[in-house]
């Protein structure tokens, strides 16, 4: 027989689907209300910005984003046909692509950035300490969510240096 979650590792479980969906929905609806694109965008464009060469196999930017394979394909197509970013063929497999990030790209996303960072501002960090964000990441490392300091610098600076 297996064993069941207790009621305050359900309680978590809850707790954690709701924050995650309330604190996306409002970040996504401040992108929008300042007249950028969906936040799944700003991802990829930060993906692509902090990959060698401004560019990732489209499997890698899905694996990348944790979005399923359909969901990036069509995401692709929408940063190519706004001029976001370019598709390459593959020199070494002719059969295979890249998804580069074009200027005009690079320029979005910095500009996402300034909407973004004070959405996480207005909704995670003015209601956490440093200790208390340092604490929640402890325990969110324990659950597998795990980003390297390395990476949290980039996302805090919006991934601007390359």
């Amino acid at each position: 027989m297996r064993r069941k979650p207790s009621i305050e590792a359900a309680a978590a479980w809850i707790r954690l689907m709701r924050v995650q969906s309330r604190v996306l929905d409002t970040v996504e609806h401040e992108l929008k209300k300042a007249g950028f694109p969906p936040l799944a965008c700003y991802d990829a464009l930060f993906e692509l910005s902090r990959a060698p060469a401004g560019e990732l196999r489209p499997v890698e930017l899905e694996k990348q984003m944790l979005r399923p394979q359909y969901a990036t394909s069509r995401l692709i197509d929408r940063l190519v046909d706004e001029g976001l970013a370019v598709r390459r063929e593959c020199k070494v497999d002719k059969r295979g692509q890249f998804v580069a990030i074009t200027d005009a790209g690079r320029a979005l996303q910095k500009r996402m950035w300034q909407a973004y960072s004070a959405a996480i501002e207005k909704h995670v960090g003015s209601k956490l300490s440093d200790a208390d964000a340092t604490k929640l990441c402890g325990l969110l490392d324990r659950l597998g969510c795990s980003c390297n300091e390395a990476q949290a610098l980039a996302v805090r600076d919006g991934a601007s240096a390359r």
